[in-house]
């Protein structure tokens, strides 16, 4: 009995062992998740998390703010490199990971679309916005609270604004109107050669302005040749390709054009087959029977009316000789876009097969002919039509990222002409419009019962980060400035705004420099900024799976 009692024992103490080695669920929400999966809740392990890391992409653009922002280096996932000052290439080409500071990219990518300018005053507002939020959490103020403030305030920036207008563009076909109303998107990108930049910017816009209906950007093309300066920059009428012509001929007036997404060449059947040749004789009939079809078809589409041969595929020798024998231009575009780019613009349709094209299916354009830029050889589509045109500004440059810089230059002036198509009021810019809102704000909040009027006071101060920016770029006193800058306000001079070519603390009129941002632009900005933050802060708890080999969360990485 001793010894099987003995035996029992270690039985029960192996299962015992046995018992303790098993997995022990864990309790709570972690149960219902994958194991590795991260959960973080409550003000200090969620909230406070995504402002900070909200903060930190903020800070990134805040130091490109202005006319004299510095620039970014940034090399992308394909090693590409980008030397730019402008947000939306920047906060593109980070590739930001953390979610809560995705959202505000996709608030900056949101104004890019609905404004093309103004992404970095949507990151510099929405980051500030949050970094005050921080505080007056850490006071006590609920989330609820803040949310509501920042709310009203919006709604009274959004009512104030309107009042805050110094002018109007009244005739956007006058090319130095419309130059003035783009001068101060452009000086925020290439300071220093604002006055050319907006003149060329307008003249190409201007030309192509509809009478009636939307003003298409794409119908503005840039064409990049390295070499001169960029003071060499021109406009011309129509589009403009970086290609020779294949043949003979190098200039054809009153254009019809045939456009072919095939190879200009004999047609290939769709099934192989055998042809067996006894003599000599029989090859050479072949062969000329074949040369004689070519002709006939190549014959056929000149005596439609055609002149000019669009085609995506190399032509054959055989096509081009009978093509300079009929006076017949052919253009080779390999791009399938800047084909079919080029058949909206004269009106062309692509034909997939090389068919002899019927009137309807060919487009029309005032001119045809080859030029030279530089060491460039050039082919140009010239269109004097008003309707549908398009202008091309060939930009010229000593290196390829300065001339890629002054492209989303005009890109933004570009995209500033299409919102004053739609809104053409302005207010005061270099940071006036800032000062005065955040001066009626503070008014505002005075008038606000509750906890609310303390997130009203802290909107108005989040203004302050754009003469802040402006001032600290500049190398001026960024407080002193402010200081200055509220005491002009207060004494009802609304357009008093800061002079970056100044030197201390100086002060200039706005209005009278000429220096003026769309009314539409502040909307949207103030509306999409408010709207991410508020998003941002209404969050309270973060699930996201763990780390490791996969795409999994992080939330202390921002890229």
């Amino acid at each position: 009995p001793g010894p099987c009692r003995r035996v029992a024992g270690k039985e029960e103490e192996e299962e015992e062992k046995g018992t303790m080695a098993m997995h022990v669920p864990q309790a709570g929400f972690s149960a219902m998740l994958k194991d590795g999966a991260k959960h973080f809740s409550g003000l200090d392990e969620a909230v406070f998390r995504n402002i900070q890391a909200c903060a930190e992409l903020a800070k990134i653009t805040r130091t490109s703010f202005g006319p004299n922002g510095m620039n970014k280096m940034v090399i992308n996932h394909l090693e590409k490199l980008f030397v730019t000052n402008d947000a939306a290439t920047i906060i593109r080409e980070l590739e930001v990971q953390h979610p809560a500071a995705k959202m505000l990219v996709m608030a900056a990518q949101m104004m890019e679309q609905e404004c093309g300018d103004g992404t970095n005053f949507v990151l510099i507002l929405a980051g500030t916005l949050l970094e005050k939020a921080e505080d007056l959490l850490r006071m006590g103020v609920s989330v609820p609270e803040v949310v509501e403030g920042y709310e009203l305030a919006a709604a009274k920036v959004l009512e104030i604004l309107p009042t805050l207008v110094c002018g109007k563009a009244e005739n956007l076909r006058d090319v130095n109107e419309l130059a003035k109303a783009i001068k101060t998107s452009v000086a925020s990108m290439q300071y220093g050669q604002e006055d050319f930049l907006s003149h060329l910017i307008a003249d190409a816009c201007v030309s192509i302005m509809p009478e009636k209906g939307f003003f298409n950007v794409d119908n503005v093309r840039v064409c990049k040749i390295v070499g001169s300066g960029v003071l060499q920059s021109t406009v011309m009428r129509g589009m403009v390709f970086r290609r020779e012509v294949e043949g003979d001929l190098a200039r054809v007036e009153n254009a019809k054009i045939a456009c072919y997404t095939c190879a200009f060449d004999f047609m290939q059947t769709e099934t192989k087959g055998t042809i067996l040749i006894k003599s000599a004789k029989e090859l050479m009939e072949f062969s000329s029977g074949e040369e004689d079809l070519l002709e006939a078809q190549v014959k056929a589409i000149r005596e439609t009316g055609c002149n000019v041969v669009v085609t995506q595929g190399k032509p054959g020798d055989l096509a081009m000789h009978f093509a300079n024998k009929h006076n017949l231009m052919v253009v080779r575009l390999m791009s399938k876009f800047e084909l079919r780019r080029l058949c909206q613009a004269t009106g062309a349709i692509a034909l997939p097969k090389m068919v002899v094209p019927r009137k309807q299916d060919l487009g029309h354009c005032d001119a045809v002919y080859t030029d030279e830029i530089g060491d460039a050889a050039l082919t140009v589509f010239r269109q004097d039509r008003q309707e549908g045109a398009i202008s091309t500004i060939v930009v010229r440059g000593s290196t390829s990222n300065l001339m890629d810089d002054i492209e989303r230059a005009i890109d933004d002036g570009v995209n500033t002409v299409k919102a004053l198509t739609r809104e053409n009021r302005f207010v005061p810019g270099a940071a006036a419009n800032e000062i005065e809102l955040a001066l009626q704000l503070s008014s505002y909040a005075n008038t606000v019962p509750g906890l609310a009027q303390y997130a009203i006071k802290q909107f108005a101060a989040a203004l302050e980060a754009f003469p802040r920016a402006l001032a600290s770029n500049c190398g001026m006193k960024s407080n002193d400035l402010i200081v200055e800058l509220y005491a002009q306000h207060k004494q009802g001079r609304h357009a008093a705004a800061i002079d970056v070519e100044g030197e201390g603390v100086s002060i200039l009129d706005a209005d009278k420099a000429g220096i003026f941002d769309l009314l539409l632009n502040r909307q949207w900005g103030v509306k999409l900024a408010t709207d991410a933050a508020t998003t941002v802060l209404r969050v309270d708890q973060v699930r996201g799976r763990g780390g490791g080999g996969g795409r999994g969360f992080d939330d202390k990485q921002v890229f």
